[in-house]
């Protein structure tokens, strides 16, 4: 009876042991989150007043930034932070897309450098958030099966991952679910930070079937992500 007892005490400390590796692991990949979205907020500011030298009557635009990194500065939680994000980073791209028509600002070498700053930025954002969900599933698995269910009781709570909330990729899962022809047109610079697209292609939906005109290697591979997913 008392080796029956040692094994289940052990395989208990074992099985909350293993529980709070990943609730850890689940700490450091937000925190990891947290670093990008400090960053991107620190590099806005400049941003705006380089294109304020070009463009100051874009003063909606310009404001709409601006606020939105507020609202990105005053979030507390995990999920009202991602929330902000998404409304920074449509505000953001939205600068970036009033930029188009300023030829000059275009050519600043600081204007230059932050685009190439802010794509990098939201670029590892994106895989920080893909990791943070990552170990998001494993951390709930590792709660809600047997018999991690009966170890977790409810100490440990069941944690959120993020998802994308892009209008695109919006447009593109309204058409999966309907099932019907979607015709969707945008900048894949706008939609997907790639610096070195410059064109706009037109996507056709039918049938969950995709179709690209011209098909860039990049795009192509994230659209098909986001249909798979």
């Amino acid at each position: 009876i008392i080796v029956i007892v040692a094994l289940l005490a052990f395989a208990w400390i074992s099985i909350s042991n293993g529980i709070v590796r990943a609730a850890n692991k689940c700490d450091n990949a937000w925190q990891t989150i947290e670093t990008q979205l400090q960053r991107r907020n620190d590099l806005i500011p400049n941003l705006v007043e380089t294109v304020k030298g070009y463009a100051a009557h874009e003063s909606g635009t310009l404001e709409a930034v601006t606020a939105a990194r507020g609202a990105m500065s005053s979030a507390t939680t995990p999920e009202a932070k991602m929330e902000a994000s998404g409304q920074l980073t449509r505000a953001l791209r939205g600068l970036l897309a009033v930029a188009e028509a300023y030829p000059d600002l275009k050519a600043n070498t600081n204007f230059q450098q932050l685009q190439a700053d802010l794509t990098d930025t939201e670029n590892r954002i994106s895989y920080a958030r893909q990791s943070y969900n990552d170990v998001v599933m494993d951390y709930n698995n590792a709660i809600q099966t047997f018999p991690g269910n009966i170890v977790a009781g409810s100490k440990f709570k069941t944690r959120q991952g993020f998802e994308v909330t892009d209008a695109s990729e919006e447009m593109i899962a309204e058409a999966k679910r309907n099932n019907r022809s979607a015709k969707l047109h945008f900048s894949v610079r706008d939609m997907f930070y790639l610096p070195y697209a410059d064109k706009s292609f037109d996507v056709v939906i039918v049938s969950n079937a995709l179709h690209i005109v011209p098909q860039p290697e990049k795009a192509l591979q994230e659209i098909k992500r986001v249909l798979k997913d």
